[in-house]
């Protein structure tokens, strides 16, 4: 189930950068460079402040092939993609529900304490698309005042509460991560937004 999500948020991610790529007009070499730090960005950091290296996607060639056949499909049905910002915030938001409770798994098989890990989930899901996101020339959206840290947080604080309950694992991953994915897009229907110092 845990290689299953993280394939699964592996995929979201890449097809996320491949559409920032397309749309800043970059060059094949560019969209697939984007699609592979959006993927691994958050995972890398994650492993190296854990001291876990190789990271992951140097052990298992599984996931530079994912993210390759991944950017392949986005680039080659692009045109099937009528609303670009749509999909990429779609590919965004699941990306960053599956990989929030890949962070947080991984830090307690590291052993660290529970808010460690909601931090480490939160940067897994969320420091790739910084990436991918400075590289294109945009400023972050973990930088703006949308929730998206916010809903890797709340998501992260649901796995320790269910976790405490007499569920399977499998179960507490879905749920988990379905609260980060709910809140990030109930947060963007409905304009909610964390408060700012400017008008």
């Amino acid at each position: 189930m845990f290689y299953t999500i993280d394939i699964l948020g592996t995929i979201a991610f890449a097809i996320s950068g491949v559409l920032v790529a397309i749309n800043k007009k970059m060059d094949l070499f560019g969209i697939l460079i984007i699609a592979f730090v959006t993927a691994v960005g958050g995972g890398t950091l994650r492993d190296l402040l854990i001291g876990d290296t190789p990271v992951n996607w140097m052990k298992d060639m599984t996931f530079s092939y994912v993210i390759m056949a991944s950017a392949i499909f986005a680039m080659i049905f692009r045109s099937k993609i009528n609303y670009l910002r749509t999909s990429l915030f779609l590919f965004d938001t699941i990306g960053i529900g599956l990989y929030t409770v890949i962070g947080i798994d991984k830090g307690l098989n590291a052993g660290l304490h529970p808010i460690i890990c909601i931090a480490l989930g939160t940067m897994t899901a969320s420091f790739g698309g910084v990436l991918r996101d400075i590289l294109c020339n945009e400023i972050p959206v973990i930088f703006r005042k949308e929730i998206y840290a916010t809903a890797c947080i709340l998501g992260g604080i649901t796995y320790f509460m269910i976790r405490m309950l007499p569920i399977q694992d499998n179960w507490v991953f879905i749920i988990a991560g379905s609260v980060v994915i709910a809140i990030r897009l109930l947060a963007v229907k409905f304009k909610i937004a964390l408060p700012t110092i400017y008008k």
